[in-house]
């Protein structure tokens, strides 16, 4: 079909009539989606719009990561290794296109955000439901952290849920007892509504899958998967330090913390320990 006069002609059989059919507005529900960025500043500020957009759009991909996280966790109890990698190779695209993110409102300068700041009142990132349910199901769980949401039943409803549930990291070795693997039972026993701590007795464990890696395939993949996921976690959580220090510098955070001291102190939590510490060991 040749373009004449730079437009191109609708063909015979595009779709124009939705008046009894489902169009894509209405799958996906646009007119509801579209209607939810409502800024608060007076007079509303040019820049409010961006911020809301970032937060918004990284609730809907937490909420994918958590659809995957889940998946993983129900195939890595029925066995299904393969599955289960799977909804994680999902999840390790999620978190490098949230991390590119912070590049988009790293554009808000000091000056525009301390514009329309004060609007927020305490309103803050750190009382993202969805963000404390990953990490509880990654592994680090604090039910300190329950009271926060005290105003919000069904977001306290979830992390209570996730609280008393085995971690992905915790359902990875159970499936590897469940595979003849050595696994401590000490490990396989622990508190789950505890975060995950270093336990020096997985290490040999992970130093003969990652020295026999031909004869333990899938193991081996899986420990590599969730290094890349603690990776790229990490990555986040250091592009929103930084993100936080250009924006605000060493200001308190709106929802009370120190801000970029008390995200610093983030950096220093850990998923998969073990999966880290047996690279010293490897080899000896």
């Amino acid at each position: 079909m040749s373009i004449e006069k730079n437009t191109r002609q609708l063909e015979d059989g595009i779709v124009r009539d939705f008046s009894t059919r489902m169009s894509y507005g209405s799958y996906l529900q646009l007119p509801v989606l579209l209607s939810a960025q409502q800024p608060v500043s007076e007079p509303e500020h040019h820049d409010e719009l961006l911020f809301i957009i970032q937060h918004q759009t990284t609730e809907l991909w937490l909420k994918l990561v958590l659809h995957e996280l889940r998946s993983a966790a129900a195939w890595l109890r029925s066995d299904d290794l393969g599955a289960a990698l799977k909804a994680i190779a999902r999840v390790k695209h999620i978190q490098k296109t949230l991390t590119e993110q912070w590049s988009v409102l790293a554009t808000l300068t000091p000056t525009e955000y301390s514009q329309f700041r004060g609007f927020l009142g305490n309103s803050s990132g750190f009382q993202s439901a969805q963000y404390r349910a990953v990490e509880f199901a990654l592994g680090n769980k604090n039910a300190k952290m329950l009271p926060v949401f005290e105003a919000e039943p069904e977001s306290r409803a979830m992390l209570e849920e996730l609280l008393h549930a085995p971690s992905i990291y915790d359902e990875f070795l159970a499936y590897l007892h469940r595979q003849g693997f050595d696994v401590p039972a000490s490990v396989l026993d622990r508190d789950v509504t505890q975060a995950h701590e270093f336990a020096p007795e997985l290490v040999p464990l992970f130093k003969h899958i990652y020295e026999n890696a031909r004869d333990n395939w899938g193991a081996y993949e899986a420990c590599e998967e969730l290094v890349d996921l603690e990776d790229n976690f990490q990555l986040w959580r250091f592009r929103h330090l930084r993100t936080v220090q250009r924006t605000i510098g060493m200001k308190a955070g709106t929802g009370g913390s120190s801000g970029v001291a008390f995200l610093q102190k983030a950096l220093e939590l850990t998923f998969f320990p073990e999966l880290f510490a047996v690279r010293t060991e490897i080899g000896r």
